[in-house]
């Protein structure tokens, strides 16, 4: 993570420039300033969801809600149908609910507060940054992350400082878990195998146990005629003949027993593997779907790579050569919404020396968004980077270029590589920027950020 999506609080250290006179300090935003210790002592009320600030709504949502709690919950606050809605609409319409507020907003608090009342009594102990802290650090070491992320967000001893570094760490823990998908991926052929095996191991016991069962059937009906004829022939000979006779009848039940014993050995044992072949096979469906996901994340990325080493060779050997590559956005005004300050630099510089004009906004961080509605209108071009847009710009974005009948396009992340492949790909597709139907692309129903 090289930049929260959202401003870092300063303390009054940092407030302090040297301009050439003397030190002097500059004062930090209010909202961004730590609280003086009189005004934690006299703060004794835990903060509600909807006071929260809108960029943390996501991870308090996404970590400390299950989707099947989710699908309960917020089909009664929005239009969605709870048996057809995907997991990310279901998402994304609880995270609009916690960032209106309203009786949404509040079901959700009060369903967070019922489901972690234990871990909000354990934080009620800390008195301090320094406790608040410690408390943390002590659930992700043991792992129980969702109870005391809601405790802490809501803690009333829990200032900027503090909510910026857990959900600092639990972002990189999302790292974490997409770094693990490589592992799993390995762990989908091995089982593949394994259910291959197994597959096989049951039919052999499948048709072993059908061969034991007709000889079972064959001995019984050879013992059941062995005993008739016994019989007939122990009634006219001696008593010793009729008690070698029940000693073999004996023998032969013990032995019929013995028989029974094993076949129901054998068809506990097919059971437990046929219940054991459905799991495995659940689980492989299940690693197969998110092998797949990284199959075409990894297609995305080779694309950006490809169109990326395809400029740089070509402005390597001829200088002229970036100009043809971008060059659906000669004369053009394209506005870039999101990103990083590095990338941005390197993008202006990029889409200007094409002959073109990129007008850049960060989306709320340092810009005000009521800049960005005025920007819009002009421009023949909007693209913006999904993993570093806030859901309220986003949803502003699609509805004024939805209005202005302005192009916009969604890029993977905020670098260089990803920029030029849109570009590449919307100059080879369709000839040139100008040509394109105005709003082509029909507007989403799913979060981007996310997606």
């Amino acid at each position: 993570m090289q930049a929260p999506p959202f401003r870092l609080a300063r303390t009054a250290d940092a407030n302090r420039a040297d301009d050439g006179a003397g030190a002097r300090l500059r004062v930090a935003d209010a909202c961004c300033a730590p609280p003086s210790p009189g005004q934690l002592a006299t703060s004794k009320r835990r903060t509600k969801l909807t006071e929260l600030d809108p960029h943390l709504h996501c991870s308090v949502i996404g970590t400390c809600l299950t989707t099947h709690e989710l699908r309960k919950l917020v089909p009664k606050f929005t239009d969605l149908d709870r048996q057809h809605a995907s997991d990310l609409e279901i998402h994304h319409a609880a995270v609009e609910l916690a960032i209106a507020g309203g009786a949404g907003s509040k079901a959700l608090h009060k369903a967070l507060d019922e489901r972690y009342a234990g871990a909000l009594r354990r934080f009620d102990q800390a008195r301090d940054e320094e406790a608040l802290l410690a408390l943390w650090n002590e659930s992700l070491k043991n792992g129980d992350i969702p109870p005391a992320y809601w405790a802490l967000m809501t803690h009333p001893y829990a200032t900027m400082p503090v909510r910026q570094a857990a959900f600092g760490e639990l972002h990189m823990l999302s790292h974490l878990v997409g770094a693990a998908n490589r592992a799993d991926i390995r762990r989908l052929v091995v089982l593949e195998e394994e259910n291959a095996a197994l597959r096989d191991k049951v039919e052999r016991q499948q048709n072993r146990l059908h061969e034991i069962s007709t000889q079972r059937d064959a001995t019984v009906a050879q013992l059941s005629e062995q005993v008739v004829k016994l019989g007939a022939q122990a009634r006219p000979q001696l008593p010793v003949d009729i008690a070698s006779l029940a000693e073999k009848v004996k023998a032969l039940e013990e032995k019929l027993a013995e028989a029974n014993e094993r076949l129901a050995l054998h068809t506990s044992r097919r059971e437990a593997a046929e219940q054991r072949a459905l799991q495995e096979q659940g689980t492989a469906e299940a690693l197969r779907e998110s092998r797949d996901q990284a199959l075409a994340l990894l297609k995305a990325v080779q694309s950006e790579c490809h169109a990326l080493e395809r400029a740089t060779l070509d402005a390597l050997d001829e200088p002229d050569a970036r100009r043809a590559r971008l060059a659906g956005i000669h004369g053009k005004r394209v506005v870039y919404v999101g990103g990083r300050p590095g990338s941005n630099s390197a993008l202006k510089a990029l889409v200007s020396s094409a002959g073109g004009e990129l007008v850049v906004h960060d989306g709320g961080v340092e810009d005000r968004k009521g800049l960005l509605a005025a920007a819009l209108p002009g421009a023949d071009l909007v693209v913006f980077p999904v993993d570093c847009i806030d859901h309220d710009s986003m949803n502003m974005l699609k509805r004024v270029c939805e209005r202005h009948q302005v192009d916009y396009h969604p890029l993977r992340t905020a670098s260089v590589a990803s920029f030029i492949d849109l570009i590449t790909r919307l100059h080879t597709d369709r000839g040139d920027l100008q040509s394109a139907a105005p709003n082509s692309r029909p507007p989403s129903a799913f979060c981007l950020r996310h997606g």
